[in-house]
């Protein structure tokens, strides 16, 4: 599995032609994309869908771009997103993106790493009924991107005017997408044929340490996975109507967007879950907890995908769509990712939604770009369950010790003993091949005693079902509400903000069996003669918000006595880049979050002051 083997050698293909021109016969006006935001809606046919990358790809073209060049994505879900997307890896481009929620450290952190040539950009957002600037962070992003030859602003909230003229690029211009488009004419979409693993995607999988990873998808992997677990797994046709609520940023945008490959018409949707078009006043939005359902209904999505927090949301709500005379009678499907789906949720899911649906609840991730645990038309929905694996995927659960004990149906570690197409083709950067090594294949052997996957999660195997039960992450990276990041990313905020009054943090995510989702905690151990205050709360909260995104507020933040450190911790080392890299590198986080998350822990010789451990247990027990 380590270094991943080459499927296909000596074909070619483009990715961007197979989503465009389907195996699958559609026709040229019939509907390829609708996208819809809290206020308006939008058809696109596959012949428009086409045009639009053609004159977006001669856009690119006009500028240069070439084989291997990024090109990234500071855009909302919408069809613009997706036409640049296709256009860039028509060409051999590599397309990464990330959501403009998101702040301006958080973008660079990714994108300083893989010097995209260009940057596309939303003008504005509109989200909760209000629009919220986005230019301004644009410019700070742009100004510090050495690589950047262009910056391209999408007019996405039509009432936002705005001037480019004011976002500095290092080598290169802004331009509204209109001038864009404009630069160069061409009579026909241009598909570069190229090797099966050629990337097409970076994604990024933050750790424990350090900045985000940068993990590159291939062509052929991302590709033929999708379109098995599209029209095998879930029975996805050309008369099907997909639809994700995500992120361009989340994994399940790019498994959404594959829906094209199976002839699928997508649907896009950017805004709140919660608010619909305010039926007296189109420009709006009014609060709707039957938000979505309506939109089920109002364009027939016949497979709805969400987070498992949504659904859990409209059953504390006791949500029901049929009183409100909502027949949703087209839907086949409800997909919940992110994190596990509550068992009381499967009951409420099958009382309030149609009972002829298949409720899956998915994993995968980011790493594979896909599945691991799909859904299954042909068997039962089990409550709390997960299926079963996807076909393909020789995944299991192993012990500490290595031992398989997926037909004992005790918890171990997700693992997948055998290659599959969706593996990284790599890991961006000169350390890339390290950093592939480290995330994987440094914990558990086969019995001939190879490396295999170790995806991060604990997981446990129903012998007499053949599900998955979900346990949550086994490694430090946070899941709250199905969003991952790295506990890094928050160390390095509160370091470099507070380091007059912080010593060390400790950021875990609790999810107990009887937690509906992962809570996350961030352990602060004060600097001398300092303590911890409501103000220091409330400012470490509003830092880590603006300078990352409202998603990585830690829920509680409280005082500790000491930090778990491994034996081989170095000494403090003057200066705060030093100290973020000692700091992270020696943090004991996964025994910590066994303990909060009420799992036995064996205190390890590797633990230096293993003490402190039990400072935790007390804390756990009391809250």
């Amino acid at each position: 599995m380590f270094p991943r083997p080459t499927f296909f050698p000596g074909a070619t293909l483009n990715f961007a032609e197979n989503l465009l021109f389907p195996t699958q016969q559609v026709h040229p006006e019939s509907r390829a994309v609708i996208a819809v935001t809290e206020t308006t809606r939008e058809s696109v046919t596959w012949k428009e869908l086409r045009e639009r990358v053609k004159l977006c790809q001669a856009g690119m073209l006009a500028l240069g771009l070439k084989e291997g060049d990024r090109v990234a994505g500071y855009v909302a879900n919408h069809t613009n997103a997706l036409v640049a997307m296709l256009a860039a890896t028509s060409l051999g481009a590599v397309w990464t993106a990330v959501s403009p929620d998101t702040g301006v450290h958080a973008v660079l952190d990714r994108l300083r790493q893989i010097e995209p040539i260009l940057l596309f950009a939303d003008n504005a957002a509109f989200y909760n009924g209000r629009s919220h600037p986005v230019l301004p962070k644009v410019t700070e992003i742009a100004a510090d991107l050495s690589s950047l030859q262009a910056a391209i602003v999408f007019p996405t909230v039509s009432s936002v005017e705005f001037d480019v003229s004011s976002i500095p690029v290092p080598s290169g211009k802004a331009y509204d997408y209109a001038t864009f488009t404009s630069l160069k004419s061409t009579s026909e979409l241009t598909f570069n044929q190229l090797p099966p693993d050629h990337p097409v995607y970076i994604l990024y999988s933050s750790g424990t340490t350090g900045a985000p990873k940068c993990i590159v998808h291939g062509a052929i992997g991302t590709l033929l996975q999708h379109k098995k677990e599209h029209i095998i797994h879930c029975s996805i046709t050309p008369r099907s109507k997909l639809f994700y609520f995500t992120t361009c940023t989340w994994m399940m945008w790019h498994w959404l967007v594959s829906g094209l490959a199976s002839g699928a018409t997508l649907v896009l949707y950017d805004g709140s879950p919660f608010r619909y078009v305010d039926g007296f006043n189109p420009s709006t939005s009014v609060p709707d907890d039957l938000a979505m359902p309506r939109l089920i209904d109002e364009f027939g999505i016949t497979h709805f995908g969400t987070s498992a927090k949504y659904l859990s949301v409209l059953e504390q709500k006791s949500v029901h769509p049929a009183p409100a005379g909502l027949t949703l009678d087209k839907l086949e499907a409800i997909y919940s990712t992110g994190s596990p789906l509550a068992p009381s949720t499967f009951s409420y899911v099958y009382s309030a939604f149609p009972s002829t649906i298949n409720l899956g609840s998915i994993t995968g991730g980011t790493d594979i770009i896909s599945l691991f645990g799909a859904p299954n038309p042909l068997i039962p929905v089990y409550e709390g369950e997960i299926q079963g694996p996807g076909l393909g995927m020789a995944i299991a659960a192993y012990d500490y010790t290595g031992e398989d004990v997926s037909s004992t149906g005790e918890p171990g570690d997700l693992v997948c003993s055998k290659p599959f197409i969706c593996q990284p083709v790599a890991f961006w950067g000169k350390e890339g091949e390290s950093k592939y090594w480290n995330s994987y294949f440094d914990k558990f052997t086969n019995e001939k005693k190879q490396p295999i996957w170790h995806h991060g999660d604990f997981v446990r195997f129903n012998p007499d079902t053949g599900g998955l039960w979900m346990l949550g992450r086994s490694d430090g990276i946070l899941k709250p509400a199905g969003v991952r990041f790295g506990s890094a990313e928050i160390y390095n905020v509160v370091l470099q903000h507070f380091p007059e009054d912080v010593a060390d943090a400790l950021c875990i995510g609790r999810r107990r069996e009887t937690d509906t989702d992962e809570t996350v905690m961030l352990f602060l151990k004060m600097a001398e003669g300092h303590r911890i205050s409501p103000d220091l709360v409330d400012r470490i909260k509003m830092t880590i918000k603006k300078s990352l995104s409202a998603r990585h507020v830690p829920a509680v933040v409280d005082e500790c006595p000491e930090i778990p450190v491994t034996t081989n911790g170095k000494k403090w080392v003057q200066g705060f880049n030093l100290r973020v890299l000692v700091l992270t590198m020696n943090r004991v986080e996964g025994a910590v979050k066994q303990i909060l998350c009420g799992i036995n822990v064996k205190t390890s010789a590797s633990v230096a002051n293993a003490e402190c451990l039990d400072w935790y247990r007390e804390w756990s027990n009391a809250h």
